[in-house]
């Protein structure tokens, strides 16, 4: 494994510009999603390594994988954060990163593998949110002692039981409309 893989990543300044510039979006869940951001990110660190190219880029879809939720103010999200992603790719011309960014946000809750392309970077993504969102239940791969670091240095601080109450508000006020989750 590479060193990128073995380090924990604490600090993004990217990431955490952008948090910075939405903060009064997400209130007082802003931590709770920070936190899954980088658990997912050091969650795909720990499948295989990537350049710095790959790293932006993996920022850059891991704040906006969600982001939907607070940004959009829906639990409707894929969409609405696929397009958050396509205006900030936009505005720093950084298009040509775009079906990939698409990829990973429209894929991180494929139920199966992403084959599409064979990009792994879609793939490791999918598996760090699926690791995070069963809390380690599944792994992948990723040694539990290495999930456990991540979570220790990123608590949950509330993430799980806020995507528990927003599926149950679904399942109670349109019990026909799947969930996001489950839609792809």
């Amino acid at each position: 494994m590479s060193e990128t893989s073995q380090r924990l990543i604490t600090e993004l300044p990217l990431v955490d510009a952008l948090f910075d510039e939405h903060a009064e979006r997400f209130g007082k869940q802003q931590s709770a999603y920070r936190n899954h951001v980088y658990r997912v990110i050091n969650l795909v660190l720990a499948q295989r390594p990537i350049n710095d190219q790959e790293l932006e880029q993996l920022q850059i879809a891991a704040f906006f994988h969600d982001a939907g939720i607070w940004l959009a103010g829906t639990f409707d999200y894929l969409e609405p954060s696929a397009r958050l992603a396509d205006h900030y790719l936009e505005e720093h011309q950084r298009l040509d990163w775009q079906e990939r960014i698409r990829a990973m946000i429209f894929n991180h809750h494929k139920l199966s593998a992403y084959a599409r392309g064979a990009d792994d970077l879609v793939e490791a993504f999918r598996r760090a949110d699926w690791i995070d969102v069963s809390l380690g239940l599944l792994r992948f791969g990723v040694p539990m002692a290495r999930i456990r670091t991540i979570k220790h240095k990123f608590p949950n601080t509330g993430f799980h039981l806020l995507l528990a109450k927003l599926s149950g508000q679904q399942l109670l006020s349109q019990p026909w409309r799947p969930l996001p989750m489950l839609r792809r």
